[in-house]
């Protein structure tokens, strides 16, 4: 049976109790995970939703992404902790890098991404273990620190989010699994996890225990124009004057052939020119086709087996619009 998952987190109009319904879909209709995006562009929280969805399932697995230093390291052990209480043993978390646009728009001061990444996933696995530990690194720093509870298990899955080639490495050196961003198409997949094959094995872990997830964006509609056009929003969302400093340099570094550098320019005037939709119109085709699994039914799946093809073991499907969900549920079954 071919391992699936379902995604969400980027669409503001579905509010917490409408996750829960389309994961508890989801869960339904077989698909193994269930993983929620916490945004730079302030959708909804993590936290939240995850409770509401965790009360709603009862098998899937179910996990998130969490920018480091957005909370201490012991703030999130400890939701962690409550949340894998919570839904019986089924959480793991996607401790993501705090880049310096995320600390410049949370106004924090700025810090080593790469540096500050590890030592939280180093803090947080401490924590978890339910004994008083202390750590000292360069940005984190505790004594004695104990969670007043028995967690569930005291070892969660942490896999890490990873666009550039240095959060690659970092995946394959500490992750349980890599989590690869939306948005890239299956010759950057094919790339990236090269990258953290490599770090993996020479670091001495094992690669056969390794976990290789992949968020996809996903739209399917009977006319492949149509499909383009629903999920071209979502593209635009990571050429936007946030997401655009740390999106496309990095990926072009590691091999994404459908991002070009000289396009830059053009999406920033659009922004200037006519902002959110503006941007949406100068998305172009090839971007929407090169970068999703967007199109008819059959389209949509021989392009999410290209993925699977370039080594990806979990496709996390995320529908491009809430009328997409029972389709792509459906579509993506496992029989």
């Amino acid at each position: 049976m071919e391992r699936i998952g379902f995604a969400a987190g980027y669409d503001p109009t579905m509010t917490p109790r409408d996750l829960a319904a389309a994961f508890r879909q989801a869960e339904e209709r077989g698909f193994e995970v269930g993983f929620f995006s916490e945004t730079i562009e302030l959708v909804r929280d993590s936290v939240t939703s995850l409770a509401t969805i965790g009360l709603g399932t009862e098998r899937m697995t179910l996990g998130c992404t969490q920018i480091v230093r957005l909370r201490t390291p012991l703030v999130m052990a400890q939701t962690l902790a409550a949340l894998d209480e919570l839904t019986g043993g089924r959480m793991m978390m996607a401790p993501g890098a705090c880049t310096h646009t995320h600390a410049k728009r949370h106004g924090l001061h700025r810090a080593d991404p790469a540096r500050s990444l590890v030592e939280w996933v180093e803090a947080i696995r401490l924590i978890l273990t339910g004994e008083e530990v202390s750590y000292h690194g360069e940005h984190v720093n505790f004594d004695g620190v104990k969670v007043s509870f028995t967690p569930t298990r005291t070892y969660v899955p942490l896999f890490i989010p990873a666009t550039s080639r240095k959060g690659l490495e970092i995946a394959g050196r500490i992750g349980d699994g890599v989590l690869l961003n939306a948005t890239c198409s299956p010759e950057y997949t094919a790339n990236a996890i090269g990258i953290v094959r490599e770090a993996c094995e020479e670091a001495g872990r094992d690669w056969s225990t390794f976990q290789v997830w992949q968020i996809i964006n996903t739209s399917v509609e009977d006319d492949h124009r149509k499909a383009l056009d629903a999920v071209r929003w979502e593209v635009a969302s990571k050429l936007d004057p946030i997401q655009l400093p740390f999106i496309v340099k990095p990926k072009k570094a590691v091999g994404e052939p459908w991002m070009r550098e000289e396009d830059i320019p053009i999406f920033e005037e659009a922004w200037r020119r006519g902002g959110k939709q503006a941007l949406i119109e100068a998305v172009p085709d090839d971007y929407v086709e090169n970068l999703t699994a967007s199109g008819t039914p059959d389209e949509v799946v021989a392009r999410v087996q290209r993925y699977r093809d370039a080594g990806v073991q979990v496709p996390l499907l995320r529908p491009a619009a809430p009328h997409q969900v029972e389709r792509i549920l459906d579509l993506f079954a496992p029989k």
